[in-house]
């Protein structure tokens, strides 16, 4: 098993944008089912946003003790198909498999993502499904990707390059217009070190909401997140 400290620090803010996972889950919701594995489940927000009960299993994958047990103390009263693991693949053992596995805002961190990709397929079922939520745009990285562990920013094309060749892409598209733009303002003009609590909220409760009707008419063309979902061939 291994076991890792997380050096981020927006977890908990991050954690107040409701409408943004109500915006995600409305994506990704119907590739998860059965048993689900989530990469990286830091201190559950995703999963309870995106877990309804209806999975018959849901595992959080978390390589961070102290996160673990937040998930632990939060997600498991309330969601009895819910176990938390401690650990990366290795805690899992080679020979459990789901029928889907979940990246939310997770890959980014980790320095060998098409290695980690190659494996996360190998736990998948024929027909199971791989999800990825990503930050988008590698223009956009700045000082605070740097200081919460993130090695990129993502494009549609270099996730999809980084995809095992035993996976077929069902979609490959960017989310949020509106934060992309409201990004590069902070990035170019504002020069905020981290976003704040007050921006994250002006942003899920404002942005979020009309993104979703931008995006659309964008055709899913740009946007600050990047989502992907490939399907196992059978």
């Amino acid at each position: 098993m291994t076991e890792t400290r997380y050096v981020g620090t927006e977890l908990e803010i991050f954690a107040h944008a409701t409408n943004w996972k109500s915006y995600v889950r409305s994506q990704v919701r119907p590739y998860l089912s059965g048993d689900v594995l989530e990469v990286g489940a830091g201190i559950g927000a995703a999963t309870l946003a995106l877990n309804d009960g209806s999975p018959r299993r849901w595992v959080c994958l978390e390589p961070d003790p102290t996160l673990a047990a937040r998930i632990e103390a939060i997600v498991s009263p309330t969601l009895r198909n819910c176990e938390i693991v401690i650990g990366t693949f290795n805690a899992i053992g080679s020979q459990s498999r789901f029928d889907a596995i979940l990246y939310m805002d997770v890959l980014e961190h980790i320095e060998d993502d098409a290695g980690e990709l190659a494996r996360a397929t190998q736990h998948l079922n024929s027909a199971g499904h791989l999800v990825v939520v990503a930050p988008a745009m590698p223009w956009l990285y700045s000082p605070f990707d740097a200081a919460i562990g993130h090695h990129r920013r993502y494009t549609r094309e270099s996730l999809r390059r980084i995809a095992p060749s035993s996976l077929q892409e069902e979609k490959c598209m960017y989310l949020d217009s509106l934060g992309m733009l409201s990004s590069a303002g902070n990035r170019l003009l504002l020069r905020s070190p981290a976003p704040r609590l007050g921006q994250i909220r002006f942003w899920d409760r404002f942005l979020v909401p009309i993104s979703r009707f931008t995006d659309i008419v964008l055709a899913h063309s740009l946007g600050r997140s990047v989502l992907a979902v490939w399907r196992k061939r059978r």
